[in-house]
């Protein structure tokens, strides 16, 4: 239902009647007398419907939808009068109104009504939600590519879950597209027509975490001025991705098993009961069982929320999707930064394939976009990859924040004996040599000097 209506009635009985009935359908219905109190009102309060009587002193019902539009365009009223002429109905229509009904009012055409509002409201929210998808869906494309047999196991078991309504639990190391696969599970379920809501919870205060769950009331804690609706409510009959569960408290995991168990939960500073048909599905980067053995992690949540497990692999082990992977993110970003590049070369696809990728996914797009912006041909190079991926250099932090490389002697050493066999076999012709390696005379002229092998 909506959660609140403001009603704006200059005479007193007949606003005290209808706030008695709209309150008896178990709406929160705020009150004003006039016009100008009315839109003060909707100002600090932003209800979700307007229902005003039309003839008012100091401000008539069609001044207040006017301003109301102006301020809210997708703002829902219906206006009441005693004077049912066809001339204000279309007026009022005309201006925005969601409906018009004649006094004396008719209880159960205004109940009616007002569940219509309700469901065009939502409709409308759902539809702006759905719109998000698509615009992010358009920049995500490419990204879920399966041509391991890993990740194709691991679709197979996506395709197979989806249509459940159980909880997903989905471990992975950062980067390595966890939510993708969320989405994967949504869009593939009958969930699908409603919203897909995500939280990245590492992101946020414990408090503020609490309020973008479950909403708040306003003035439940500093800066709360409004009432906020929270993203399980948002989430209503629809997916809820909670990233990083990991992160989040023990107070804030009691609330969450909860609505999980219950279905049910009060805003933060409210004693409304509101109740929600969510399905969840979680995330993390940490072996959440051990968490729950290190008592960082309830384990009566731990079971709730995996009821199906999914691991997602990271990159290095499925490097037969680092080209695919690579050449949907060309397209993407060669659209993006105007430039004409149709593709990677064989030498700078290699040394794609040897790095070991820690950033896993994320790190490949970040890498193939700035080779993007530094390209001057329609096809990327080696000249275009950094120093540090064409030598295979992973790197680790130092507790003291430098950076060391690890993990480069054996492929230095490896290459360096390629190169001297090959220039023994074609008695130095270099061009050959390069032929030989399946690389370019660039790349070994560069390797040479690289290795001091000239």
């Amino acid at each position: 239902m909506f959660e609140s209506i403001l009603l704006v009635e200059d005479e007193a009985n007949s606003r005290k009647g209808l706030t008695q009935f709209l309150q008896g359908l178990d709406y929160d219905v705020l009150t004003a007398a006039n016009g100008k109190e009315a839109l003060e009102l909707f100002k600090k309060e932003n209800p979700d419907l307007v229902i005003s009587d039309i003839r008012m002193p100091e401000m008539d019902g069609i001044a207040l939808l006017e301003s109301i539009k102006a301020e809210a365009p997708a703002a829902k009223v219906i206006l009441l009068t005693a004077y049912g002429s066809v001339e204000d109905a279309v007026k009022a229509m005309k201006k925005g109104a969601f409906y018009y009904l004649t006094k004396p009012v008719n209880l159960e055409e205004l109940e009616f009504l007002v569940k219509k509002a309700f469901s065009s409201h939502q409709l409308e929210e759902e539809n702006r939600e759905l719109k998000q998808e698509l615009l992010k869906e358009r920049y995500d494309q490419g990204r879920l590519i399966a041509q391991s047999a890993k990740m194709k196991e691991l679709l197979k078991t996506v395709d197979k879950i989806a249509a459940s309504n159980a909880s997903v639990l989905i471990e992975g190391e950062s980067g390595t597209g966890k939510e993708l696969i969320a989405r994967r599970i949504h869009e593939l379920s009958p969930r699908r027509i409603y919203p897909f809501i995500a939280v990245h919870c590492a992101a946020l205060t414990e408090t503020l975490l609490s309020s973008e769950l479950f909403g708040h009331e306003k003035g439940s804690f500093t800066g709360a001025i409004d009432r906020k609706k929270g993203r399980f409510e948002r989430a209503h009959q629809g997916t809820l991705f909670l990233d990083e569960i990991g992160e989040i408290s023990r107070d804030t995991q009691v609330k969450l098993l909860r609505v999980l168990q219950e279905g049910e939960f009060e805003r933060v500073g409210g004693t409304k009961t509101i109740k929600v048909d969510v399905r969840l599905i979680a995330a993390t980067n940490k072996t959440l069982l051990n968490e729950v053995q290190q008592q960082k992690f309830r384990e009566d949540l731990y079971y709730r929320i995996n009821v199906i497990y999914l691991k997602v692999p990271p990159l290095r082990e499925r490097k037969e999707d680092i080209a695919p992977l690579a050449n949907a993110f060309i397209a993407q970003y060669a659209a993006q930064n105007d430039k004409k590049v149709r593709g990677i070369d064989k030498d700078a696809l290699e040394a794609l394939e040897r790095y070991d990728w820690p950033g896993n996914i994320r790190e490949l797009k970040n890498i193939v976009e700035r080779m993007i912006v530094l390209s001057s041909g329609e096809m990327l190079t080696v000249d275009q990859v950094p120093e540090d991926i064409l030598q295979g250099k992973v790197k680790i932090a130092r507790p003291n924040g430098n950076a060391v490389f690890q993990g480069v002697t054996k492929i230095t050493e490896a290459e360096k004996e390629l190169i001297r066999n090959a220039l023994t076999e074609t008695k130095g012709n270099k061009s050959t040599a390069a032929e030989k390696l399946g690389i370019s005379r660039r790349t070994l002229y560069r390797k040479l000097e690289e290795y001091k092998l000239t």
